[in-house]
């Protein structure tokens, strides 16, 4: 179906039509010329007059003109070229010529388009609704993935879309489950393994701990007292010779041996010496007190809890901002040496590493990757965007804050899935770490109802504007309904009340 026909200066990339017909915008168009089919993207609509232009400031005068001239008005949009739908959608080399006819790409085309080995079904086309979306799976997962959107716009059902049809592949993903949502979570494909927030203290970095301590690199004699007893304790752990089974516990006796016997390394301590061993003692009593639980002598390797098939949820909801980005960028950077020991078969432990590739979900990434802080988590969340791809280590950041993202590590993500955005910096955020996001389709972001989506990069062969499939199964993603909240409180309040009247009731009382 032909809709209209380009005018004034057309290029390789772009060409402007006039209609008489209304278009959608995301609807994929074909343009005929010199041999060639070419598919293009309707970007950006408008819709005017020729008689009723902006100098007419009469509102009597606008009534009359469009009595007269009734539904006499032009559509005027913009078409990004997409390539030559015979030639692997390389753009041509010459742009198309005025006048050239503009026509509905048909549904034949689309959907040999968007067929897609091994591949993973998100959705259908907003514009075509026959017509299903599928992304390249490898894609996705090597090259990785940012979901971005406003609060309510559908994140957390395009994560369950995607984490139910990797799980059909018999995937192994991670989830960073900032916010417990997942940990009751229902997937058709495949269960959910949960892995307690815990980690073994002998398998922690040095600057792991210590940020859990609140230890800055500037205080270098605190630092010092605190390394060397963190490695006397992951001595005496190896050896079996602790009798306790609290590491923190034991680092304490260490500082307090230190402190009381008034003795380091067989060497007398002044009193400035000691009044610094007592400020680590202060900083390790606080570690037990806000950690204790977090690190445990008796669990393995957490990523010996790893499983395939299933969709591996790591609990976060109850660690602070501190120990989230110290458990996230542990996993991280283990996953990561773990990979290339594998990969490279290196060293005599390789057998025992992560025998098979990871997509590592990241919830909140705003606060795990932030713009203007540099926690251990953004480092090593950015090392697997910059390396993973080689090891079979993929990243999904996932947030509603895009402005608020490392905008380094976002521009790692060679694939966007964008539900609604109204605010302004998010967009130009968004616009700036990827390299196929025009200004017409950030234009259409706050325009996009719930669960609908601009779905770009190396997963898709060309930019699409998607509606996102409904998620079958059961996550807590949703907002709470507040008024049900109040109630039942309500309730539970004057059923607490009766029962107590009938226990005093049936003790003979006269209430």
């Amino acid at each position: 179906m032909i809709i209209g026909r380009s005018v004034g200066e057309t290029s390789l990339i772009d060409v402007t039509f006039i209609s008489k017909k209304m278009p959608k915008v995301g609807e994929y168009v074909s343009l005929n010329y010199e041999g060639k089919t070419i598919l293009g993207m309707i970007e950006s609509l408008v819709r005017g007059s020729v008689s009723l232009n902006g100098e007419i400031y009469d509102p009597e005068t606008i009534e009359k003109i469009r009595q007269i001239e009734g539904e006499d008005y032009y559509i005027k949009g913009h078409v990004k070229i997409l390539g030559d739908i015979d030639d692997n959608l390389r753009i041509p080399r010459t742009p198309a010529p005025p006048g050239t006819e503009i026509k509905i790409a048909n549904e034949k085309i689309l959907k040999k388009i968007f067929k897609v080995e091994n591949s993973l079904k998100i959705g259908n086309l907003i514009s075509q609704e026959d017509v299903e979306v599928k992304v390249n799976i490898n894609n996705m997962v090597s090259r990785h993935l940012a979901i971005l959107a406003m609060t309510g716009a559908g994140k957390s059902n395009t994560v369950s879309v995607l984490i139910d049809g990797l799980l059909e592949y018999n995937g192994c993903i991670l989830i960073f489950d900032m916010h417990s949502e997942y940990s009751g979570a229902k997937f058709e494909n495949g269960e959910i393994n949960i892995i307690e927030a815990n980690i073994n203290p002998i398998y922690m970095s040095f600057d792991e701990i210590k940020s859990l301590a609140n230890i800055p690199s500037s205080a270098h004699i605190q630092e010092r007292y605190f390394r060397e007893c963190y490695k006397e304790a992951n001595t005496i752990i190896r050896d079996g010779t602790a009798d306790t089974k609290d590491f923190i516990e034991i680092m304490k006796n260490i500082l307090d041996k230190w402190y009381n016997t008034e003795t380091f390394r067989d060497k007398d301590l002044n009193a400035a010496e000691k009044s610094r061993i007592m400020d680590v003692i202060n900083k390790v009593e606080d570690l037990q007190n806000k950690y204790s639980s977090l690190l445990n002598i008796n669990t393995g390797n957490i990523l010996s809890r790893l499983k395939l098939g299933v969709a591996n949820v790591l609990d976060l909801g109850q660690a602070d901002e501190s120990a989230a980005e110290v458990i996230v960028s542990h996993i991280l950077r283990n996953a990561l040496k773990a990979r290339k020991h594998f990969v490279h078969r290196s060293g005599t432990s390789y057998d025992k590493s992560l025998a098979f590739p990871v997509f590592f979900i990241i919830e909140e990434a705003h606060i795990l990757a932030p713009k203007n802080r540099n926690p251990k988590s953004k480092y090593w969340i950015s090392r697997v965007a910059r390396e993973g791809r080689k090891f079979g280590l993929g990243l999904c950041l996932v947030s509603q804050s895009p402005k608020s993202v490392d905008s380094d590590t976002l521009s790692q993500a060679n694939n966007m899935i964008i539900l609604r955005l109204v605010e302004p910096q998010d967009q130009r955020h968004v616009q700036t770490a990827s390299e196929s996001l025009s200004e017409d389709l950030v234009k259409q972001l706050p325009s996009l109802n719930i669960g609908e989506a601009i779905v770009l990069g190396l997963m898709v062969k060309i930019p699409t504007l998607v509606k996102i499939d409904e998620f079958k199964g059961r996550t807590v993603g949703g907002d709470l309904d507040i008024l049900y909240e109040w109630n039942k409180e309500k309730k539970d309040l004057e059923n607490r009340i009766k029962e107590q009247e009938k226990e005093y009731s049936d003790l003979g009382g006269d209430y």
